[in-house]
């Protein structure tokens, strides 16, 4: 029990139901999708960029655990700015870090789910929104 309560902490808990401020939005033209195959979580990610190719505006839909939610929320929170490139380095980073190869990337509030890193099951659904934000930015690139 005392596991369970240190990897869904009250932050996480409050970051998952902070994914409300990023509502499903299929009116943006670009979309990735990703699954966690560990736990079957997955995310449904819209989104739009500007003329320099950055993320202005993210709409997601989760069917992911609190660990899940909560990493959409934070990858929300931070993704405006962006570039694809940005994501991608981004992902390769935490897959780093998850594996034991690196430090915590700078990504803000990704410390909040770090505690996750010791569950192996839940990695796929750490990882859902920059995989998602991955192929939906993907389909931008010639």
């Amino acid at each position: 029990m005392a596991a369970a309560a240190a990897l869904y902490s009250p932050q996480v808990l409050a970051l998952a139901t902070g994914l409300a401020a990023f509502p499903p939005d299929t009116a943006l033209p670009l979309k990735g999708q990703a699954r966690s195959p560990a736990c079957g979580s997955t995310l449904t990610m819209h989104l739009s960029i500007d003329a320099a190719g950055r993320i202005d505006r993210i709409g997601l839909r989760a069917h992911a655990c609190a660990i899940g939610q909560a990493s959409a929320a934070i990858f929300a929170s931070a993704a405006p700015g962006q570039t694809a490139k940005d994501i991608a380095t981004a992902l390769s980073g935490i897959e780093r870090w998850l594996k034991g190869e690196g430090e915590l990337p700078d990504w803000p509030g990704l410390e909040a789910v770090a505690a996750a890193r010791a569950y192996p099951a839940r990695h796929g659904a750490m990882l859902l929104p920059w995989k998602a934000a991955v192929a939906a930015l993907s389909s931008t690139q010639s």
